[in-house]
């Protein structure tokens, strides 16, 4: 055995045998439990830990919702969780197939739960397998270590309920938005959405998918019963301030596909449209000049065929 291979092995192993220490999580009402990541973009001075990530405590067993970009994220939520019960993590739930939200799901391997998403996770899990894969590693080195892709079994198609015991969890599937792989989980006992990034605060909204689709997944949105919200990333939202931050999503959205159209209208380059699109916008959100230049990138050529 060479010693490079040598070396290898003994980190591998240094890292399984050495405990995660465990995620810093909010407590809520009703046994729910939320670790609020930092607001770094994927490509630069990322760490793996900047999404929203959280657990249900049921009486029968536990969901977790999202699970951290890589599998050292996972293993310190999966610490944080035996410190709060010891009862079976019953499901693993993916909210879209972001690599902030997935890496963490093989620390919940040996658990055998239902890993549950929407019924085009796979797919989409498996074409962008190697294209993640190789930049995570880029991007977070040795942290990455051992992180993989786990597809989810249970796939939501419309809805699906999902049992805990004393309270159920509806999930609702969406066509594409964000991306073309969202879904939103809402529990009964507390009132509150998981809105996945279906809805961002603070943040930049991201683009991955269909602006219009988006547009229109946020008009659903905004006659849904919840009182509480839980977005992919920033705070939690309680009584119903939720659909302000709606609003606010929905007007950059707007600003944004109205610039745009403009820009084509006049013949400009999209060069030029990402430096002006949506720049009102500017001061409301953060890794604005980041984020929206990528959007536009992302939107502007099959606007170009409207």
């Amino acid at each position: 055995m060479s010693l490079r291979i040598l070396l290898g092995f003994v980190f591998t192993l240094t890292c399984c045998l050495v405990k995660a220490a465990p995620l810093q999580m909010e407590a809520l009402d009703h046994d729910i439990y939320v670790h609020h990541g930092v607001h770094e973009d994927l490509s630069e001075n990322y760490h793996g830990d900047i999404c929203n990530i959280s657990f249900i405590v049921g009486s029968k067993g536990i969901a977790v919702i999202d699970t951290g970009g890589s599998l050292k994220v996972g293993q310190q939520l999966h610490e944080a969780i035996r410190k709060v019960s010891s009862l079976p993590i019953l499901y693993v739930i993916n909210t879209h197939v972001h690599p902030d939200h997935i890496f963490g799901n093989a620390a919940f391997l040996q658990d055998k739960p239902i890993f549950v998403g929407h019924e085009k996770l796979p797919d989409a899990m498996e074409r962008r397998r190697e294209n993640y894969l190789r930049i995570n590693q880029q991007w977070l080195g040795d942290a990455f270590a051992g992180s993989e892709i786990v597809k989810p079994s249970a796939l939501v198609k419309g809805t699906l309920k999902l049992e805990l015991g004393d309270r159920t969890l509806l999930l609702t599937s969406y066509p594409t938005a964000h991306t073309n792989t969202d879904l939103t989980v809402f529990d009964n006992k507390s009132s509150t959405l998981w809105t996945g990034d279906l809805l961002f605060v603070e943040r930049t909204p991201s683009i991955d998918g269909d602006i219009k689709g988006w547009l229109s997944v946020i008009n659903e949105l905004k006659v849904h019963e919840a009182e509480n919200a839980i977005p992919g990333h920033s705070s939690i939202l309680k009584d119903s301030n939720w659909k302000q931050q709606l609003n606010n999503e929905e007007r950059y959205l707007w600003t944004l596909l109205n610039d745009i159209r403009a820009s084509i209208k006049k013949g400009e380059v999209m060069e030029k449209a990402m430096s002006t699109a949506a720049a009102s916008e500017r001061s409301y959100w953060q890794l604005f000049d980041i984020v929206n230049r990528r959007n536009v990138n992302n939107i502007y050529p099959s606007l170009e065929w409207e």
